[in-house]
């Protein structure tokens, strides 16, 4: 009786930027769990790979949504096409992100509106979409995908950074908001993972070893390990949590630095 639980049999999830890496991860997981999973990203190659993987596990399904999720109109649209194929929203994961590496003096306008755009502006406008949806059910789950650069500061650019700080603070102030409405808002905060994005980063031994050097666990994180607090906060196990921030970084933002 008392442990919750983590299954989510017949959950219908949605999940930008669900082509590749850590989004295509927690696809799979979600469906694992039991979810019907809506799949967005521009490149609908890269969709229907997650979609055949998710196939292949006989549990859940997915549909396939390919839009450009900066543009309003085409976020909104593959979010009321997978309610009206799903029959509803109950998990929303806003995963969708990027970074261009620019020192701060020389970070240009496009850089930063394509930046925002992406990690900031279109997790807001993925919630409250899903949010109109989800105030009806009177019950919902929203999770963010922000970065531990959100919370210490890194080399890693500063749109990037400012974008990241901005959506965890974002998920305290929807939580507070849409409390009332039975909607929860929780994010994550990943550390280095191995994915396709990272890969040639990593692939420097040099660069490596800084990040090994920050990270008390002195490895980078498996995608699995990132899908199990996602589950987590989707489930019943995280009935009495919202607008709170796990990071999964190895022990990396103790340090503080």
């Amino acid at each position: 009786m008392y442990l919750p639980s983590f299954n989510l049999e017949g959950k219908r999830a949605f999940v930008t930027g669900a082509g590749r890496g850590i989004g295509r991860a927690i696809a799979i997981g979600l469906a694992e769990a039991g979810c019907v999973v809506g799949l967005m990203s521009r490149t609908r190659s890269d969709l229907e790979e997650t979609a055949a993987i998710i196939q292949s596990l006989n549990k859940g399904g997915s549909i396939v949504l390919p839009g450009d999720l900066t543009k309003r109109t085409e976020m909104e649209g593959a979010i009321a096409e997978f309610v009206s194929q799903a029959g509803g929203i109950d998990i929303l994961v806003n995963n969708a992100g990027m970074n261009i590496r620019t020192p701060a003096l020389e970070v240009t306008d496009d850089e930063w509106e394509l930046i925002v755009q992406t990690n900031l502006k279109s997790a807001f406008v993925a919630s409250q979409a899903a949010a109109r949806y989800m105030k009806e059910q009177k019950e919902g789950r929203i999770i963010n995908i922000a970065s531990v650069g959100g919370h210490t500061a890194l080399r890693t650019g500063v749109v990037y950074g400012s974008t990241k700080a901005a959506l965890i603070h974002m998920t305290k102030v929807l939580a507070m908001e849409w409390a009332q409405y039975g909607i929860q808002v929780n994010a994550v905060g990943p550390w280095y993972f191995r994915t396709p994005l990272t890969e040639k980063l990593l692939s420097d031994e040099a660069y490596l070893k800084d990040i090994l050097d920050r990270t008390p666990m002195k490895r980078v994180g498996k995608l699995e390990e990132v899908v199990g607090p996602v589950v987590f906060l989707a489930s019943d196990a995280a009935n009495y949590m919202t607008g709170q921030t796990l990071l999964v970084d190895g022990g990396m933002s103790i340090y503080g630095f």
